[in-house]
């Protein structure tokens, strides 16, 4: 199974009357993200506004997501998970 795991890099504040964030990350762990594709060097993060404003007024948090996967565990007892018949399967058929 798939989960992805939220690393925070960073922080922004709304600009005040406009729709503009302004954020500050720091440098290398942009560049610890940064990936090349066809030649080009990319950044792929992304900023979200937090429940409530923190002690310096900053409003936004910036985070890039990373992907992990998990090895489902075994059923507690030891046996295999049982798979549920179709409905078809279960519901005798009409005597008509």
């Amino acid at each position: 199974m798939k989960t992805f795991e939220k690393i925070y890099i960073g922080k922004g504040k709304k600009v005040a009357n406009l729709d503009i964030v302004k954020v500050t990350c720091k440098l290398e762990d942009i560049q610890a993200i940064a990936y090349n594709y066809e030649g080009i060097d990319y950044v792929t993060f992304e900023v979200a506004r937090m429940k409530t404003t923190d002690d310096y007024g900053r409003t936004h948090s910036v985070y890039y997501s990373k992907m992990n996967e998990v090895v489902d565990a075994p059923a507690k007892n030891g046996k295999k998970p049982r798979k549920l018949k179709k409905l078809a399967e279960v519901v005798d058929p009409l005597p008509f």
